[in-house]
């Protein structure tokens, strides 16, 4: 299916669902995709298998610096049909210590004027354990690096955030290539204060410290990424990127979706509350990126995300500084041969 066709045949007929719905039905597709016969299809159609693409971030080889954002698979349910679309990483979660329901719904909006999308989903998931068995197991080959995105439970107050926190990199430590702390998302009430100075040391001490153990455990090393908000004024991220840099944090992830709605404003759906994610954000994206780069004195490699729909698009974060990308919203939009698209087209 070409972009073309996606784009004027499948997604008007997709489109006339509710957004979680079809999300609901493209997680079902993607684990149908990760088992026979599908998984040969997928492969065919939408994979890439050109090693010439790979390259080596957090001392991490990828296939490719083509990945899919958290978000899309919370439970880590549809890993293995994912990764058949061309992926070089997938970031699985939000994940939270104790299953919860998330936020009422609806929850989540599209803006297809715009090419983007307003969810206040508020990290729905089936919790720790139960994410766990849904993973490849320890040491089991794979073709693709995993991320996995740690959250905070609803109910657990910031003073406590960090037993959260520590508690996922024990659990995840074992099967995860990578870990992504995110303090950034609008959707759980309060948490974007662990983004402050003071929150955030506290809170780093005590995960980098309890990552650290886990690496000596397991005799090897566990990168540890900080997700980051794209409404932080200036100070703030010097803030931010001091402490991240004095903690001796492997990188970070810019952006989380932004409360602002520069470019909807027009839009009736832009007064859903919630977090704004797709073509709106790209500029200022890529500009938080040009930022972290600049004022981290290139010290903390960056997985670029934002408003990703295109070649042009992703070589914008590339340019930028960008070591990897990042897509979700641009996935829904231009559907799964954006990634064979991003991976072929991208330097």
């Amino acid at each position: 299916m070409s972009s073309w066709g996606y784009r004027h045949l499948i997604r008007p007929l997709l489109f006339q669902f509710q957004p979680e719905t079809m999300h609901t039905a493209a997680m079902t597709l993607s684990r149908m995709a990760g088992r026979p016969p599908l998984n040969w299809l997928t492969r065919s159609l939408f994979g890439t298998h050109d090693t010439k693409h790979a390259v080596t971030v957090f001392r991490l080889t990828f296939p490719n610096r083509i990945g899919l954002a958290a978000g899309f698979d919370k439970d880590g349910t549809a890993w293995r049909g994912l990764a058949n679309l061309g992926f070089g990483h997938l970031e699985i979660g939000t994940v939270t210590p104790r299953p919860q329901s998330g936020n009422p719904k609806p929850r989540n909006f599209r803006l297809p004027i715009q090419n983007a999308l307003i969810n206040r989903m508020g990290f729905p998931g089936v919790g720790a354990e139960a994410v766990l068995k849904n993973l490849p197991a320890p040491g089991a080959p794979r073709k693709f690096v995993l991320g996995i995105n740690i959250g905070k439970n609803k109910t657990t107050p910031l003073e406590a955030a960090a037993d959260d926190y520590t508690s996922l990199v024990k659990s995840f430590a074992p099967v995860a290539d990578y870990l992504a702390v995110n303090i950034s998302s609008p959707n759980t009430e309060g948490l974007r204060r662990l983004q402050g100075r003071n929150f955030l040391d506290e809170l780093l001490r005590a995960i980098i410290s309890t990552r650290d153990a886990e690496s000596v455990r397991l005799n090897r090393r566990l990168p540890l990424l900080v997700k980051l908000a794209p409404d932080l004024t200036d100070a703030e991220l010097d803030d931010a990127l001091s402490v991240m840099l004095d903690r001796g944090v492997d990188g970070v992830i810019a952006t989380n979706t932004t409360i602002g709605r520069a470019g909807v404003e027009n839009d009736p759906g832009s007064n859903e509350t919630g977090g704004l994610s797709g073509r709106p954000l790209r500029e200022h994206a890529t500009r938080m990126i040009e930022k972290i780069v600049a004022r981290s004195q290139e010290r903390l490699p960056v997985i670029g995300v934002g408003g990703i729909d295109s070649v042009e698009s992703a070589q914008e974060k590339l340019d930028a500084g960008a070591a990897l990308i990042q897509v979700y919203t641009g996935l829904i939009y231009q559907g799964p041969g954006l990634i064979k698209r991003l991976v072929s087209g991208v330097n």
